[in-house]
C-alpha cells in the first residue's frame, strides 16, 4: 500500500518521525545528566527540546492519520497501524504533561519523578517505532508499489506498463 502523503516521491510521515524521536530522547539524556549533578543549562535544553519534540510530533501524527486513513478496515496492517498511532500519541501526552509542569514551575529543570515519565515515555517511543517498523518492513504500509532493487528515481514520472514490461521480474 503506497503512501498517501509524499514530498518529492518519498513518504512524509517517515521524514517526519525521526525529529521528535531524536529530540525526546536527547531531552531524557540531557535531563538524567542534569540530575545526576550535570551542568544546570541541560535542564533548559531538555525543556526546549520537549516543545521542539511536541511540535514535530503533532506534524508527524498529522501526517501519519493521513496514511492509516487509507489502510483497509479489518486488517492486521489496521489493527498495526492504530497500536502504533496509539502509542505514539501516548508518547506525546507523556512529554506534553513533563513540558507542563516544568512550563509552570519556577525552574525548567525536571527532577526525579519528571524524569521516570521521560524514561516511560522513550521505551515507549521505542515501542511505536517497532510497530512503525512492522507495518512498513512486514505489513508493506507506505512502499511504492513499483518498489524493487532495480527500480527508477522517485523523481522520474511513474512508468507505463509497457515500460515495465522490460524490466526484469522481481524475484
Amino acid at each position: 500500500m503506497e503512501s498517501r502523503l509524499k514530498v518529492l516521491g518519498h513518504p512524509v510521515h517517515p521524514m517526519l518521525v525521526m525529529f521528535p524521536i531524536a529530540l525526546f530522547v536527547s531531552a531524557t539524556i540531557f535531563d538524567i545528566i542534569d540530575v545526576a549533578g550535570g551542568p544546570a543549562f541541560l535542564g533548559e535544553l531538555a525543556y526546549w527540546n520537549i516543545l521542539v519534540g511536541l511540535i514535530g510530533g503533532v506534524l508527524a501524527v498529522m501526517a501519519g492519520a493521513v496514511d492509516l486513513l487509507a489502510v483497509p478496515s479489518g486488517t492486521r496492517a489496521k489493527r498495526v497501524g492504530v497500536a502504533h498511532a496509539s502509542t505514539n500519541i501516548a508518547v506525546l501526552l507523556l512529554f506534553a504533561a513533563v513540558w507542563a509542569v516544568r512550563l509552570a514551575a519556577d525552574t525548567r529543570a525536571a527532577g526525579g519523578a519528571l524524569v521516570a515519565i521521560e524514561v516511560v515515555a522513550v521505551a515507549g517511543a521505542g515501542l511505536g517505532a517497532w510497530l512503525g517498523g512492522e507495518l512498513v518492513d512486514r505489513l508493506g504500509v507506505g512502499v511504492d508499489p513499483e518498489a524493487d532493487l532495480n527500480a527508477s528515481s522517485s523523481l522520474r514520472p511513474r512508468t507505463t506498463a509497457a515500460a515495465s514490461a522490460d524490466r526484469p521480474e522481481k524475484r
